[in-house]
């Protein structure tokens, strides 16, 4: 993929505040495409520096030329940095030409709008039904043409013109003149809103004294569902019971206000005001105007749905972490042994579960980040006492996010493995320094989770299997892996000096 920015970078003499001057034009220029139902097409001269650094021939018509691959015998060039197709409108160009590089006579009209600094107008024969038309706009910053700005059409393309039809071709033409007055784009136009109006979103144009000139349908609309119903032709905004910050700073700054409001009843909307310039006054503006009421309400929504999910999470939580303490609480009034070691064990496969319930509760969503659970699944292995010996526990490597229904068996899994390790491996017979290392990463190839509970113990039984295992934990693991996880489950003894075991799982990535 071609960007502009790159090919301003490295294929224009553009300093700096010249490329971001054209970068804004093109964060912007949407609403010159939907007010003018053309293709726009922005050419930048290749500067004589790139033009010098390769003698290879010159690029045959149209022709996509690598970044400083262009003969200087061939005189001034231009590339397309960038183009846009209208909303309002069919495009006129099927292809894409963002990277193409021409020669000054292939662009008579560019080339004279570059060399004169004034807005031409023309028609080129293209080979289509009838002579394509161009309006070619000298683009200044700084009081220097540093790019041409050209619409492409065709009377054959596009819609028929009417009222609303001319009122958005004469805004274009005052936006192109200050284009060519080094006006537009806007120093703060680089900055983004979401939800931005556009054209088709509704149209009202303002005189000098703000008084509403034009209004097109869809504005009207928005209007009336702000139960403002009367003409409003004439009237200004304020006179119609409706104040708009963004106006008056508009107006007074020279500069485009982005303004969201409420309006009784319960209508949101977003109102953009675009500034019109001529000879350094504001002349009058151009308001967009958006009703974003359901995208509010659904918002609204959502974040209602948010908060009642991380309830739901935190209550399961905290009666988790009861359950839990109940759990330890019963233990502690017990004399068997045998019975105490369950009840902690139980007590131990709730808190895991308890863990991502506490994560979500306070990210609720259908990812889960599990490096955030396993340092807490570590500590659950490291507080029990082991034959009176500590045992170190270390986790390499990340899942990164998981989905949410996989985060729960795989955090009990991890700890029945962990605690599988540290309670059996280490016998009171052993010598040397207990570990156990869990190992999780993610195959590129695949996309699998790959989980590897390794220890220095004394490892599995010869004849051990898993599927006739005895253990209440193996077989939690066994299952959990086979029926919810729809994973595989691999259990060998260490071949190394080491010993141990190595309990590996491979798990498909659902996220």
């Amino acid at each position: 993929m071609t960007y502009p920015a790159d090919l301003a970078r490295e294929l224009t003499g553009l300093e700096s505040g010249a490329r971001a001057h054209l970068e804004r034009l093109m964060s912007t220029w949407s609403l010159l495409s939907d007010l003018s139902f053309s293709d726009l097409i922005l050419h930048v001269p290749i500067d004589n520096f790139s033009l010098a650094l390769n003698e290879s021939p010159a690029p045959e018509r149209g022709h996509v030329v690598p970044a400083k691959r262009v003969s200087p015998g061939g005189g001034l060039h231009f590339v397309v940095l960038g183009q846009i197709r209208p909303a309002t409108s069919q495009t006129f160009f099927e292809h894409d030409l963002v990277g193409q590089i021409y020669v000054a006579d292939e662009l008579p009209l560019v080339c004279e709008a570059w060399k004169k600094g004034v807005i031409v107008f023309g028609e080129l024969d293209e080979g289509r039904e009838e002579l394509t038309r161009y309006q070619c706009i000298p683009v200044r910053w700084n009081n220097e043409v540093i790019a041409v700005l050209s619409r492409a059409w065709s009377p054959l393309v596009g819609r028929k013109t009417g009222g609303l039809e001319r009122t958005y071709l004469t805004l274009f033409a005052r936006f192109a003149q200050m284009i060519s007055d080094g006006v537009f784009p806007f120093v703060t136009d680089e900055d983004t809103f979401e939800d931005a109006p556009r054209v088709g979103d509704g149209v009202i144009v303002l005189d000098h004294l703000k008084h509403i000139i034009f209004a097109s349908p869809n504005a009207v609309n928005a209007l009336h569902r702000m139960g403002i119903t009367s003409s409003v032709t004439g009237s200004t905004l304020l006179e119609l019971g409706l104040r708009v910050e963004a106006i008056e700073v508009a107006y007074l700054k020279r500069l485009p206000v982005i303004e969201e409001f409420e309006r009784k009843p319960d209508v949101i909307v977003i109102l953009r005001c675009i500034p019109l310039i001529e000879d350094g006054n504001v002349v009058g503006a151009v308001l967009l105007i958006r009703d974003v009421t359901d995208l509010r309400r659904r918002d609204r929504l959502l974040l209602s749905k948010d908060a009642a999910i991380r309830e739901v999470h935190h209550r399961v939580k905290n009666n988790l972490q009861t359950i839990s303490s109940l759990l330890r609480l019963q233990s502690r009034r017990l004399n068997d042994n045998a019975a105490k070691q369950a009840l902690s064990e139980a007590e131990r496969r709730i808190a895991a579960i308890a863990l991502v319930h506490e994560i979500l509760a306070r990210e609720p969503g259908d990812q889960v980040p599990f490096g955030e659970i396993m340092p807490a699944l570590i500590r659950l292995a490291r507080d029990g006492e082991f034959h009176g010996r500590e045992v170190n526990v270390e986790c390499e490597g990340s899942l990164g996010e998981v989905p949410a229904e996989v985060a729960t068996p795989l955090a009990v899994v991890i700890a029945e493995l962990t605690q599988n390790a540290v309670e059996h491996a280490f016998t009171e017979h052993f010598n040397g320094a207990a570990h156990v290392k869990i190992d999780l990463a993610i195959d590129e190839n695949t996309q699998c989770l790959h989980i590897d509970v390794t220890d220095n113990g004394v490892g599995f039984p010869e004849d051990f299997n898993i599927d006739d295992t005895k253990s209440l934990g193996l077989s939690i693991v066994r299952d959990l892996v086979r029926s919810q996880l729809f994973g595989d489950l691999n259990i060998v003894n260490g071949k190394d000096d080491n010993g141990g075991a190595i309990v590996s799982i491979v798990i498909p990535n659902k996220s």
